[in-house]
């Protein structure tokens, strides 16, 4: 599904993403960790072309992202709140988003039922602008945004940042299903460890740019990765 090689971008003489080779599988869910600073917003942002490596190359389906825009047919992603319309509301932003994948608004109306539990009567019919928000609210209405286009390749970073305790939960049962009944190939960094060996059977550990782990997740998982930043 990705494949990195000999990728490198460097901040002010700082290289802040040196990664050699690294493949990615269809159908893998991939956590990646790491403390701030380690490169992970910078890679997600060289996968989905945002930014341009300064050495190396992001192989999307064997095509160069950089020198193709066939990957973003089938992939989906949600950085931050950036990425949203803030001026719209959620159901505005949701019939606008919709529209770019061949939705009406009917189609739109049925597919938000989906989402009852996960918006938890929060984000619907409120009234508000998505500017008006909390941030766990807005990650909730742009992850939910993303995953109307049915990608193949989902990226997500922090999704699990500033929400409450059930929608982590209920969030974290929505991404196993997505690859138990989607196959969905899914990229999300996290600070939370728990949630993100629990979610994830694959974890790559960046440090400074560099891939210092790349392990299966098993049940020592967990304690591998507290105990390597608990040094």
């Amino acid at each position: 599904m990705l494949e990195i090689k000999n990728l490198k971008k460097t901040y002010g003489g700082r290289t802040v993403v040196n990664i050699p080779e690294l493949r990615i599988n269809a159908g893998e869910t991939i956590g990646l960790v790491g403390n701030n600073g380690a490169g992970k917003t910078t890679l997600f942002r060289m996968l989905l072309d945002l930014i341009r490596p300064d050495q190396g190359e992001i192989l999307s389906m064997n095509k160069n992202v950089a020198h193709t825009d066939e990957w973003k047919d089938y992939t989906a992603s949600f950085l931050d709140e950036g990425f949203l319309i803030d001026y719209l509301t959620p159901e505005e932003y949701f019939v606008f988003v919709g529209s770019l994948h061949g939705m009406n608004q009917a189609h739109v109306k049925e597919y938000l039922t989906r989402y009852v539990e996960f918006f938890n009567a929060e984000i619907l019919n409120s009234g508000k602008y998505i500017r008006d928000f909390s941030k766990g609210n807005q990650n909730k209405i742009g992850i939910a945004a993303a995953l109307m286009q049915n990608p193949q390749l989902l990226i997500l970073d922090e999704p699990f940042a500033n929400l409450d305790p059930t929608t982590q939960i209920r969030l974290k049962t929505l991404l196993k299903n997505l690859r138990i009944t989607h196959s969905v190939t899914t990229f999300i960094s996290s600070h939370d460890l728990n949630h993100v060996t629990d979610v994830c059977d694959r974890i790559i550990l960046l440090e400074k740019g560099i891939v210092i782990k790349d392990i299966r997740t098993t049940e020592n998982t967990l304690k591998e990765l507290e105990t390597y930043f608990a040094e």
